[in-house]
C-alpha cells in the first residue's frame, strides 16, 4: 500500500467526529446547558468540500448557520490514548466551517431525535489545506474569526474551549479509535447566523490560513 499523504487528508480520512457546545457562549446563545462532559456527533467523509465548490443549502433547509472551528487532524492511530500523550497523535491542524442546518437541529432536538441531518450532508464539513503541527504551537490558544459578505460574525480564541485538544483526544479516544487522517472539529466561539444564498464566507486563523466559500442551493 503506498503511504497516505496525511495534507490531503479530507481524500481518504475515514471520519469526522465534532464536538459540540464546547465554547461556553456558545452553548448560552442556543439556550443549551453548558456540558460537563464532551457532546459528540459525526460526519461523513462526504461532507468535505474545498475551497473554489460552493457550500450546498440542503434542499429541506431553510436556517443554514455557519460555525467556524479549528480542526485537529489525527496523525497517528490509537485507543484510550492519554491525555499525557495525546498530542503526540496530531499530525496537523485545518480551518474549518461546521456548516450546520438549525432548523433541522432544532426539531430534531425537539423531538428527540439524532442530528445527523442538519449535520451531516454534503458540503457541510469546509476544510482549508493542511496546517503542519509546527504552525500552530499551542492549539489551545487560536484566534479564530469568519466574516459573512464582509461583516464580522465570530471572532474567539480556543482558550475559550471548555475541553482542551489533549482531553478531547483522550474522551474520543476511549470510545472511538481513532486513526490516522481522522478530524476532530473542536467546537465553536459565538456568533452563529444563518447564510443565504449566493452570500460569500471567509473565516481564518490569525495569519496562518483563511477560506472562502461560496453559499448556493442545488439546481434540483
Amino acid at each position: 500500500m503506498t503511504a497516505r499523504n496525511i495534507s490531503r487528508f479530507w481524500e481518504w480520512g475515514r471520519k469526522i467526529i465534532c464536538v459540540g457546545r464546547n465554547y461556553a457562549d456558545h452553548a448560552k446563545e442556543l439556550k443549551n446547558a453548558i456540558p460537563t462532559e464532551p457532546v459528540l456527533f459525526l460526519k461523513p467523509p462526504s461532507a468535505y468540500v474545498r475551497e473554489g465548490s460552493p457550500i450546498l443549502v440542503p434542499l429541506y433547509s431553510s436556517n443554514l448557520h455557519h460555525e467556524v472551528e479549528l480542526g485537529v487532524v489525527i496523525g497517528k492511530g490509537g485507543t484510550a490514548i492519554p491525555q499525557s500523550t495525546a498530542m503526540e497523535h496530531v499530525a496537523g491542524y485545518a480551518l474549518c466551517l461546521d456548516m450546520t442546518a438549525r432548523d433541522i437541529q432544532d426539531e430534531c432536538k425537539s423531538k428527540g431525535l439524532p442530528w445527523t441531518l442538519a449535520k451531516a450532508f454534503n458540503t457541510s464539513c469546509p476544510v482549508s489545506d493542511f496546517i503542519p503541527k509546527e504552525r500552530i504551537p499551542d492549539p489551545g490558544n487560536v484566534k479564530l474569526w469568519l466574516k459573512v459578505n464582509d461583516q464580522l460574525r465570530q471572532s474567539g480564541c480556543t482558550s475559550q474551549m471548555i475541553f482542551s485538544v489533549p482531553y478531547l483526544i483522550s474522551y474520543i479516544s476511549d470510545f472511538i479509535s481513532l486513526e490516522e487522517g481522522d478530524l476532530i472539529l473542536t467546537g465553536t466561539p459565538k456568533g452563529v447566523s444563518a447564510v443565504q444564498e449566493h452570500d460569500e464566507l471567509q473565516a481564518g486563523i490569525e495569519d496562518i490560513v483563511m477560506i472562502n466559500f461560496k453559499v448556493e442551493r442545488p439546481d434540483h
